[in-house]
């Protein structure tokens, strides 16, 4: 009996001090976690006081973190079958070329709706275009319908066109030969933007004109037909399209499908160049002017009296300026 008392004494001693050594090391336990965890507080707390003063720290926890959600709701997107999710750009609209028509003056709208349905293409981009015009045609001292005329022969306003011999965008500028112009606009690629390629063939235009001295043979010259016997009638249908523009910018009622009747310059008649008969009270007669100055001597139809007349009506204005 004894024996078996000694045995539950030790079993109930044992147990005891088991207890006693797991509530101890519970409470070390606890102890150190607790402390372990005002410890990783008052690191928490210092690293934010310490980043809440540092600027770019604080772009850069906020980037990493917008970053990161933003991954996760494109890989949910893309498990859900959304392909947008992953490339959508909310600032893509900044680079459009487009233009509310209604944001237009009546006669820019009028001739943006008039090339929109006789080109086939969007009245928005077609409106930007043309507000672009009228700013840079008064900046240059150009008539607007003029610049819209050589778009539209040039490349039918396709800002991505290319020609045969290099000429691209909107104004078929040769990009090769006139790079140096768009270094302003950050280099030759800028060919392909609507506005970039239009404001440098505004500029070739001007140079041309200035350099052959009219407005018809400043057109040949932007073809690259000066020192050629003819320029194809580009200069014609050019002055053809600009009247039908001018038309439909002063108000008057168009179709669209109306045909470009190429304008030539007046030419000089053997009647013209005869002398005046002598008499002592005349004075000496003046030769007519000359509204073309070819590079080559060309022979050309004598103009109609409508296209004479025509011709004064759209180039004096614009070499009065």
């Amino acid at each position: 009996m004894k024996a078996f008392d000694t045995l539950r004494s030790a079993q109930r001693a044992c147990t005891r001090s088991a207890a006693v050594f797991l509530r101890d090391v519970g409470h070390g336990l606890l102890e150190i976690s607790h402390n372990t965890l005002a410890l990783l507080g008052l690191a928490v707390v210092a690293v934010l006081v310490f980043g809440a003063g540092r600027a770019e720290l604080r772009q850069q926890v906020e980037g990493h973190a917008l970053q990161w959600l933003q991954d996760r709701h494109e890989a949910r997107a893309l498990q859900a079958g959304d392909l947008l999710a992953g490339v959508a750009e909310q600032g893509a609209v900044s680079r459009a070329t487009a233009v509310d028509p209604r944001e237009l003056s009546r006669e820019q709208a009028a001739v943006a709706q008039w090339i929109s349905r006789r080109y086939r293409v969007a009245p928005e981009p077609i409106g930007r275009l043309v507000q672009e015009a009228w700013a840079i045609g008064q900046r240059a001292r150009l008539d607007p319908t003029l610049i819209l005329a050589i778009m539209a022969i040039e490349s039918s306003f396709n800002p991505f066109a290319q020609s045969s011999v290099g000429a691209q965008g909107l104004m078929q500028v040769m990009t090769r030969v006139h790079d140096d112009k768009y270094e302003a606009f950050g280099g030759v690629h800028a060919a392909f933007d609507p506005l970039s390629n239009l404001r440098v063939g505004v500029q070739v235009l001007k140079d041309c004109i200035a350099r052959a001295g009219s407005l018809y043979d400043g057109l040949r010259y932007y073809v690259g037909a000066a020192g050629l016997g003819s320029d194809g009638g580009y200069a014609g249908r050019v002055m053809g399209e600009q009247a039908n523009l001018r038309a439909v910018a002063d108000g008057r009622r168009l179709p669209y499908n109306a045909p470009i009747v190429p304008t030539t310059p007046p030419a000089v008649t053997a009647a013209d160049e005869a002398p005046a008969p002598a008499s002592p009270a005349a004075t000496p007669p003046v030769p007519p002017p000359i509204a073309s100055r070819a590079d080559t001597p060309r022979a050309e139809p004598a103009a109609a009296p409508a296209q004479v007349a025509q011709l004064a009506r759209l180039a004096m204005p614009m070499l009065a300026r």
